[in-house]
């Protein structure tokens, strides 16, 4: 299986790489992919994750071909 793993904001930074690719027969969830992907625990804090551009959690199955993003938790505007 080949997920394409895509990191933002802060979080490129603190692994190092904005995109990546898994190649694995053992990734079936997205806290799957987070594993195969952070190894030595560099991302730190709360973290939202995505399924092909849709919210997802860390049980949410993945597929062959699917993008799995990973950032942080945002907010936004001016008072």
């Amino acid at each position: 299986m080949s997920i394409r793993v895509r990191f933002f904001a802060s979080l490129k930074e603190q692994i190092g790489y904005s995109e990546t690719m898994v190649s694995s027969d053992q990734v079936a969830t997205v806290g799957d992919v987070l594993q195969q992907v952070d190894r030595a625990s560099v991302l730190t804090g709360r973290l939202l994750y995505a399924v092909n551009m849709e919210y997802a959690k860390l049980d949410t199955p993945v597929a062959e071909g699917d993008e799995v993003a990973f950032f942080p938790p945002v907010t936004g505007g001016e008072p």
